[in-house]
């Protein structure tokens, strides 16, 4: 049983036994009129601050899921953010070492730890053009503008996973990127997906 179904039953618990309890205190001085005040000041009293202490609980519950969201964002964020620079800086140099084989290998790790289903997915058709245009080492401009096409798919999903949670908003972005990474490579739209 969870800690706060457990806190639960005992509130309702304690609450009833006090809540019989007051009554019978109540009913015990009915000949007393100040008496009787006091009771229900008491009752008043306990079911205020019963439902304040329930309300503030449920608000740190959701404040706590809010911290862990936003860091669950930046964390993601950070990574894809990482990820995209990292294939900026290979196509870039226009060649891939063995420590850039390590770093992404790295970063392919992270990425599984943190990822949606969607990014996965992208991710490992990304790696697969990835793979099979790096082979020799060497990128030229038409292994870059494939890696580059690939990398515009998963920023899709990345985008997605980040931001939107459309289905229908994220199919035109996934158009509209794929129809923009295909004007900048000169290549027509029509050939791929």
């Amino acid at each position: 049983m969870k800690n706060s179904t457990k806190y639960l039953l005992i509130s309702l618990a304690t609450f009833i036994i006090g809540y019989i309890y007051l009554r019978f205190a109540y009913a015990s001085t009915q000949d007393i009129p100040f008496a009787q005040e006091i009771v229900l000041v008491v009752l008043g009293t306990i079911v205020t601050i019963a439902i304040t202490a329930a309300l503030l609980n449920k608000q740190s519950e959701v404040e706590i899921e809010k911290e862990q969201r936003v860091k669950v964002f930046d964390l993601k964020s950070n990574l894809y953010f990482d990820l995209i620079e990292f294939i900026e800086s290979i196509l870039e140099k226009s060649e891939i070492t063995d420590k850039d084989l390590i770093t992404l290998e790295f970063l392919t790790h992270k990425i599984s730890v943190v990822a949606n289903l969607d990014v996965l997915e992208a991710y490992s058709d990304f790696t697969k053009v990835f793979k099979e245009t790096t082979l020799d080492s060497k990128i030229n401009a038409l292994e870059s503008d494939a890696i580059s096409a690939e990398l515009a798919r998963l920023c899709g999903a990345i985008r997605y996973d980040l931001i939107s949670k459309e289905d229908d908003t994220s199919i035109k972005v996934q158009k509209l990127i794929d129809r923009n990474i295909h004007t900048l490579i000169d290549e027509d739209p029509n050939l791929k997906k």
